[in-house]
């Protein structure tokens, strides 16, 4: 039986036939017989696919392979075989990780000399993790004894080495290659062909010897189905060179690359069967974390995780969307490419009205995480909204801990200093460093928050953000801290020392459908709007994701103690297509729902939105929806909440602010466009309506 799983893996992988030997397949417990290890790099036996803190790895055969990055990049060894003689003519196998010969590679060793080397793919940060296809020709020294060894000699960023499913054949695979070709810049913009699970391939664009972009692109193997841009605007008239990694000769992906006059669209751009209309989505690709929101220049600036070069994440930098109401998104050129500190991670904006850091009264100025080298901080600016140039000097904080990243930059105007804070994971807990600055350039560590330990819980687990709100009825105010899951604390800051009154306050955040959310800087109007990401489905789509609609936070006293509130923007108002109607004569597909009635003691009602069942139960009083029931109070008496029904995604939000529901998943049946109520005759003074609303997409 081991003999056959074998034969399945190894014609699986494309690299043998059925005369193959198979020399090590690394499907054990430990490497095998005769294979010895020196150092920790190799760990006690092959890795099981993924190692902690290690990006996805792909391409492997079976479900064990060598991997070097036990304890991460840092640690060194060598891995070597037993003795073996070499009788077929090549020797096939799977590679990928560190591409730096000596330091990342394995050699094949013929009488203590090495004959034979090849290293992995990778040197600059970002790159993919799978394993591709290689081969030696050994046919001159058939006869001969020899050994393989697998080297990790390198202790910075790719400092590891991935290998599995080694075989002896009569015939080399069909080798990945690297390619180079000019390409003439008479146009704009360069458009990249695209293949929605297609494998990645690393591209790069240089300009003479000067690396321009690098890139992972699901390059199109055929008929692509998309295209991805890139902005040359700024080389046009020159000749670029772009290269890619370990490309197959024969497919035409490469050679697709090509100029144009404009950014790649498609006829049904903003218009797919599973693309919301009244929630934020990029026209192609990932996205996931809202990043630098901010109003700047007139507009909300609306930044985010973005893959240019495919539906899956990864490859990161930092889209871009412009707004004048929170609700009608534009996109614009990519903000922020990766670059030899590594890709773009998350962070925010803000203006530097006083021209603290010397890019100009004004200038908009955007922080984030590169990933290369741990994560460091890093700054650019601008004083247009579009062209965003990164400083020279960065990082502007180097490296803390492993885990650390998604800075939020706000001014204090009482201590007249920048504060910053981000995520870093120390010591085994989750914590939020506070920094402070006159310049954005130079920061200084004043303190820190601390969250819940690392394997307990994620109260302060990544994104945080930190603003202060007035109480609602009050003359005073308090100030927020949370991270990504929405959980936050409630206290006090001076600019330096954030004292908590209290914490571990969960936020009505979306059942799972929220994550990473982030608030705007610089609101003209003074309030603090609140975006979350939103994983919204997008089965067969050429992107993927989305986010949550606005919502305006505030803070009120409750029974428990001072809660913060979210409510939906006013300027959704603006998607009303018509006035409101009661619930039985709704006849649409976008729909904004307003429940508004008592309700009998014990009642139990169903309100059903295009067949989306929102049950209410006056015995529990609960709120029953997808599966999912929660507590769900009246607010003075009543049951009053409002639900927004988009092609993808439903999101309720409760009168009082204090309760929200959101799911993702939920696609409406195209062909139901009603309401209906069960239970209507346990309502009383009944004030439901519903809204049809218009596309956001409408102008496009």
């Amino acid at each position: 039986m081991k003999k056959l799983i074998c034969a399945l893996w190894v014609a699986a992988a494309g690299i043998a036939s059925a005369e193959d030997i198979l020399f090590a397949d690394f499907e054990g417990s430990d490497y095998g017989k005769g294979w010895t290890v020196e150092g920790a790099a190799f760990g006690k036996g092959p890795a099981r696919g993924t190692l902690p803190g290690q990006m996805e790895v792909s391409g492997f055969a079976g479900k064990g392979l060598v991997n070097s990055f036990y304890g991460g990049d840092a640690p060194k060894g060598t891995l070597t075989s037993p003795a073996f003689t070499i009788r077929k003519p090549f020797i096939n196998f799977l590679i990928g990780g560190g591409g730096y010969p000596d330091e990342t590679c394995m050699k094949l060793v013929i009488g203590g000399k090495a004959v034979r080397a090849v290293q992995g793919p990778n040197v600059v940060p970002g790159g993919s993790e799978a394993l591709s296809p290689a081969s030696w020709d050994v046919r001159e020294f058939i006869g001969k004894e020899a050994v393989i060894r697998i080297i990790d000699n390198r202790s910075e960023g790719w400092g590891h080495i991935n290998v599995d499913q080694i075989v002896f054949s009569d015939k080399a695979v069909a080798q990945k290659r690297d390619l180079e070709r000019k390409i003439a810049i008479d146009q704009p913009y360069l458009l990249f062909p695209v293949k929605n699970g297609a494998p990645r391939y690393r591209v790069t664009v240089s300009d003479g010897d000067m690396e321009l972009h690098y890139m992972d692109v699901q390059l199109a193997p055929g008929d692509p189905d998309w295209y991805g841009t890139l902005d040359v605007t700024p080389f046009k008239g020159k000749t670029l060179t772009l290269k890619v990694s370990r490309y197959p000769e024969d497919e035409t992906g490469f050679t697709g690359i090509k100029t144009a006059s404009a950014p790649y669209t498609a006829p049904q751009d903003y218009r797919e069967s599973k693309r919301a209309q009244f929630h934020f989505q990029p026209r192609y690709g990932w996205n996931n974390d809202p990043n630098g929101l901010s109003y700047f220049n007139g507009e909300w600036h609306l930044f985010f995780q973005h893959n240019p070069y495919g539906v899956e994440w990864g490859n990161m930098h930092w889209g871009h969307a412009v707004s004048k109401d929170l609700v009608h998104w534009k996109e614009v050129t990519v903000a922020l490419h990766p670059d030899k500190l590594g890709t773009m991670f998350s962070g925010s904006a803000a203006v530097d009205h006083q021209n603290t850091a010397g890019f100009g009264a004004g200038a908009h100025i955007l922080i984030y995480t590169a990933t290369a080298g741990g994560s460091t901080q890093c700054i650019a600016h601008s004083l247009d909204g579009r062209h965003y140039t990164k400083w020279t000097g960065n990082p502007v904080v180097a490296n803390v801990t492993g885990g650390n990243r998604d800075p939020k930059i706000s001014w204090h105007a009482p201590s007249k200093r920048w504060v910053l804070v981000f995520y870093i994971e120390d010591k085994g807990y989750h914590t939020i460093g506070v920094y402070n600055s006159p310049d954005l350039k130079a920061w200084t560590r004043v303190g820190t928050i601390v969250g819940d330990k690392t394997n307990e819980g994620n109260f302060l687990f990544e994104c945080p953000d930190l603003f202060e709100l007035p109480v609602e009825g009050s003359q005073e105010s308090r100030w927020v801290v949370f991270g990504a899951s929405g959980a936050y604390a409630i206290g006090r800051f001076d600019g330096k020392t954030f004292t908590p009154e209290a914490d571990h306050i969960p936020l009505s955040f979306g059942s799972g459908a929220y994550y990473a959310a982030q608030t705007f800087s610089d609101a003209p109007d003074g309030r603090r709007i609140l975006l979350p990401w939103m994983h919204l489905a997008a089965p067969g789509m050429n992107f993927n994701q989305g986010m949550g609609i606005p919502r305006v936070l505030g803070l009120k006293r409750t029974r428990e103690g001072i809660r913060m509130t979210q409510t939906p923007i006013r300027e959704l108002e603006s998607l009303r297509d018509g006035e409101a109607v009661p619930f039985g004569k709704f006849d649409g597909e976008l729909l904004e729902a307003i429940v508004d009635c008592a309700v009998l003691p014990n009642a139990r009602v169903t309100f059903t939105l295009r067949g989306v069942p929102i049950a209410y139960d006056g015995l529990s009083g609960t709120l029953s929806v997808h599966g999912r029931t929660v507590a769900w109070p009246l607010v003075n008496g009543r049951l009053a909440f409002t639900a927004y029904l988009d092609r993808v995604g439903l999101e309720i939000f409760s009168a009082d602010g204090l309760g929200c529901l959101a799911f993702s998943d939920i696609i409406p049946d195209p062909a139901n466009r009603t309401i209906s109520v069960d239970g209507a005759n346990r309502l009383r003074d009944n004030k439901n309506r519903a809204y049809a609303l218009k596309s956001a997409w409408e102008s496009r």
